[in-house]
């Protein structure tokens, strides 16, 4: 062997070490964030929602409390703030509603499956900007599957690499070790993102939230469940606020409709929409 085609096995051996790793640490990734989706759809479904209701409670409580002094900008001011975080709140329970269902429990075959899938099309083993970004399509589909759970995606995607002329080498010796070590410096670098990628979620507030949570569940207690118990305290409270607020406004528009032969809810129904 020619000291080029010695050089070249170390390199691919080694690519080959660092592609096995890169595969298992995109899994770990693609793992985690499917985990904390799960567990935001649980906290959407357990808390969020009941958050949203608790905020539109006290938004329609502004917009009361603006009827009995529609002159006061301050008060007209809280009104238009808390309404616009009802909206968001509103929102943001809704999108979580759509994963409601999701449940992540990836079988054995869809890990092998995901590992190997990631090996081949990973976008670090580009030798191109065209490969590259055919490779990301692949990889975002293939987290898509693998988030999924959909093994016959999987599958079809294995089944569509195989034949794939990208998976075909050739070319001189030469040329194939600075393929090699090209492709040496992307996984290197990629893995290098992962870790970036792997720490901010692991700081998110929703992974500490997660870890709260799970460490709770370890002692046999549910915190999103005790969350969702204060709100709902909340809630009634407020719901029994709004209530005696409408019932005051009520009784000031019998009162001038019975005293003035005025009818001032119109009037009223605008300052709730400020």
């Amino acid at each position: 062997m020619t000291p080029e085609e010695i050089e070249l096995g170390k390199k691919q051996r080694l690519l080959d070490r660092l592609s096995d790793r890169l595969a298992v640490r995109e899994e770990d990734l693609a793992d985690l964030r499917a985990e904390l989706e799960q567990f935001e759809a649980r906290y959407t479904m357990d808390v969020a929602r009941l958050y949203a209701e608790f905020d539109e409670i006290e938004a329609e409580i502004a917009e009361e409390e603006y009827k009995l002094v529609p002159d006061d900008e301050d008060i007209k001011r809280r009104a238009e703030e808390l309404r616009r975080q009802a909206e968001q709140s509103a929102a943001r329970a809704a999108a979580g509603e759509d994963k409601r269902d999701f449940r992540f429990d990836p079988t054995p075959e869809a890990k092998d499956a995901y590992r190997t899938l990631a090996r081949l099309i990973h976008p670090d083993l580009a030798l191109d900007a065209a490969d590259k970004e055919k490779r990301h399509s692949m990889m975002a589909e293939l987290n898509e599957a693998y988030s999924a759970g959909d093994q016959n995606r999987l599958d079809k995607l294995a089944a569509e690499i195989r034949v794939s002329p990208d998976v075909i080498t050739g070319d001189t010796v030469g040329d194939q070790l600075v393929r090699a070590i090209r492709q040496i410096a992307q996984v290197r670098a990629r893995l290098v993102r992962i870790d970036v990628e792997e720490g901010e979620s692991r700081s998110s507030e929703l992974y500490e939230l997660k870890q709260r949570a799970d460490a709770e569940n370890a002692d046999g207690r549910d915190l999103l469940g005790q969350m969702a118990a204060r709100t709902r305290v909340h809630i009634s409270k407020s719901q029994r606020r709004l209530t005696n607020l409408r019932s005051v406004n009520e009784a000031a528009e019998e009162y001038v409709r019975d005293e003035y032969g005025m009818d001032i809810s119109d009037f009223r129904q605008g300052a709730k929409k400020v």
